[in-house]
């Protein structure tokens, strides 16, 4: 799975983890050359997932 924005690839893995049909990438896969991480997560059924923000 790859996270497209501005024709760049800002995350990738095959690790990903489905919650109600939205993708989440493992925090090792994120491009920190364009996110930065936020102060804001959510709570999947058993994980917290951080997240980052252009």
């Amino acid at each position: 799975m790859k996270a497209i924005w501005n024709e760049q690839i800002i995350a990738e893995s095959d690790k990903t983890v489905i919650v109600e049909g939205n993708h989440y990438f493992p925090p090792s896969s994120i491009n920190k050359k364009f996110l930065n991480p936020s102060k804001t997560h959510t709570m999947g059924c058993t994980t917290n997932f951080p997240f980052f923000t252009p």
